[in-house]
């Protein structure tokens, strides 16, 4: 959420950032809204103060007992008339979007982001390269078919060495970051309605959350949503952060609008799994841990010997809530091109704001911390491993870091 400070002293600018990210806000008819809102809040403010002014006159002063019941009466009308504007307010400043980066490029979908480097070379073969689903279909690893007869198309399993494998790159991804000074969390896999409020997958994104029937709770899309929430409505120390938090849980999307989209192989489905990393930090230090948390993504694609390239993401392309996104994209060798694995965000004090999310530096500085939700890894880099390290009878050659925890050097029928 943002500040409706900069609403009031700005209309603006916020038209001009709801114009550029396509959001149909009218701004103009907030802006009155809220004035009729602080027009409100000073009559209330003043007839309670008359109130209190009245209450050592009523006791021995009939005239001001009179007064006192058409001042409750008034002040009853106001306030309810004032709970009511409120909320149309607040309702209205929910779906406004974050602001924006300069360096946030113009566009409309992934086709538009901008490439800013890339690393390693492209395998090249002897022989038709397989994507990850015909190598998963060959060596009996990925099971689709089963996964939607168990659950629904869109669910799947990893199974023998492909889970082993999959399991290795999640716990070596977690090892490598608690290395780097993130602390490792086991978290819930359901979430409230104000979590995913707070962390601002509501209301931009509600088609895309499973809800539990008659339950205040909801499966989670990722673990940004509870690792954020897990310092909602606290004020943090500012000496004590920067907070560097990561997490390995499933996630949980309906995948709603993905029609037309690239869905062979378990690279769109309900169900993955993910490795993400979290901070909390002050305010000035954001664009610094926002490209920590890149360049712990680009080691991890490097110790694991993938190509790969870095997008900064253009407006049409990132979600509501962000300020500045950078997403890495594996060489795909099956597929015939890169496919984005990890995404990293600048949220700024946008989910901060909505969860009460502060600091104190202890000499009157206060605000709100800003949070930085980057993936490390999930399924799709285990896709990417096996189709850029194929050979020509379809086996899986095992990125060395990995092979102390699965244990074996290929992946074999």
């Amino acid at each position: 959420m943002i500040d409706i400070k900069i609403l009031r002293a700005d209309p603006e600018r916020v038209k001009a950032n709801c114009a550029r990210r396509g959001t149909d806000i009218d701004i103009d008819a907030l802006f009155e809204l809220d004035k009729s809102y602080l027009q409100l809040l000073q009559d209330v403010e003043g007839i309670r103060a008359r109130r209190n002014e009245l209450a050592d006159e009523c006791k021995n002063n009939p005239d001001a007992r009179e007064q006192m019941k058409t001042l409750k009466q008034d002040l009853s009308a106001k306030e309810c008339e004032l709970g009511e504007v409120k909320a149309k307010v607040e309702e209205s400043m929910a779906w406004l979007p974050n602001f924006l980066d300069d360096t946030v490029p113009d566009g409309h979908g992934d086709e538009d982001n901008f490439q800013i480097s890339t690393w390693g070379e492209m395998p090249t073969f002897d022989f038709e390269a397989r994507d990850h689903q015909a190598l998963g279909e060959q060596l009996d690893i990925i099971d689709t078919k089963r996964g939607a007869k168990v659950a629904q198309s869109g669910f799947f399993y990893w199974k023998g060495q492909g889970a082993q494998l999959a399991a290795a790159l999640f716990f070596w991804t977690q090892q490598e970051l608690i290395k780097r000074g993130f602390t490792l969390f086991f978290s819930p896999c359901v979430a409230k309605q104000q979590t995913l409020f707070g962390t601002g997958y509501l209301p931009f994104f509600a088609d895309q959350t499973y809800n539990l029937e008659s339950e205040d709770l909801s499966l989670i899309g990722t673990s940004e949503q509870t690792l954020v929430a897990y310092h909602s409505d606290e004020t943090l120390p500012a000496a004590e952060l920067p907070h560097c938090y990561t997490a390995f849980t499933p996630c949980f999307r309906t995948e709603a609008g993905s029609y037309g989209k690239e869905t062979r192989g378990i690279f769109r489905v309900h169900q993955f799994h993910k490795v993400e990393q979290i901070v909390f930090c002050m305010p000035d230090e954001s664009p610094k841990f926002h490209q920590m948390c890149q360049d712990n993504e680009q080691a991890l694609m490097e110790l694991l010997g993938l190509p790969y390239r870095v997008v900064n993401v253009c407006v049409g392309d990132m979600g509501a809530p962000g300020y500045k996104k950078f997403d890495v994209e594996a060489w795909f060798p099956g597929y015939g091109g890169y496919r984005e694995v990890t995404s990293n965000t600048n949220l700024t004090d946008f989910q901060s704001r909505r969860l009460g999310i502060r600091y104190n530096d202890g000499s009157g500085g206060k605000g709100f911390v800003h949070t930085i939700s980057a993936t490390a890894v999930t399924d799709r880099v285990v896709c990417a491993i096996m189709e850029n390290f194929q050979d020509a009878d379809g086996c899986i050659t095992v990125p060395e870091v990995l092979r102390p925890y699965t244990g074996f050097d290929r992946l074999t029928p």
